[in-house]
């Protein structure tokens, strides 16, 4: 049975951070456990296994980014350029730490690992939805619209990897306003 509550969240956001810092590679619970300043056995009452921890942790990140998107399209007088212009500044900030751990987990879902199989639902289609609707309700039809959000998904990921790689946020914050232009409307 996992633990709930203020101490669990906190023990994950704690997770969240050494591994946004360190990485997961091959890394055990018990060497967690010591990186975070408690112990393996409260991982596994909170969390009940490594794959548990890791499936939280990959939740967190997910569910962070989620909420800033939806904070954003909040505002129905914002247009779908503003919004991802300032999405894009809130995720490329944020990329800067937690990007490598996103990355990561990706390729581990892409590789079938449990504990990022939750990935596979949620790394695209929980942000078509509400992507679409920004974009319909900036005059796109319905169809176009998810098209052109998967677009925009795609292509600001692989900027994030390009600018988390090479270092050059600049040309990939460059990138990304030519994008919007040219794929969004006001």
């Amino acid at each position: 049975m996992t633990g709930a509550g203020p101490a669990r969240d906190r023990l994950l956001q704690t997770v969240v951070e050494q591994l946004a810092g360190q990485g997961i590679a091959d890394r055990s619970l018990r060497a967690l456990a010591t990186a975070t300043g408690t112990s393996h056995r409260m991982l596994i009452y909170h969390f009940g296994s490594r794959e548990g921890l890791l499936t939280e942790v990959v939740a967190a990140v997910e569910a962070g980014q989620q909420a800033a998107l939806a904070a954003l399209t909040a505002d129905p007088a914002a247009g779908p350029r503003e919004v991802v212009d300032r999405f894009w500044v809130t995720v490329s900030a944020g990329a800067r730490r937690y990007g490598p751990l996103f990355f990561e987990l990706s390729a581990q879902a892409m590789q079938g690992r449990a504990h990022a199989a939750r990935l596979r639902e949620t790394l695209v289609a929980p942000w078509i939805a509400p992507l679409g609707a920004l974009l319909e309700r900036g005059g796109l039809a319905p169809a176009a619209a998810r098209t052109r959000a998967r677009l925009v998904i795609g292509a600001a990921r692989g900027l994030l990897h390009d600018a988390l790689v090479t270092g050059e946020f600049t040309e990939a914050d460059a990138a990304m306003a030519d994008l919007t232009a040219l794929a969004l409307p006001p």
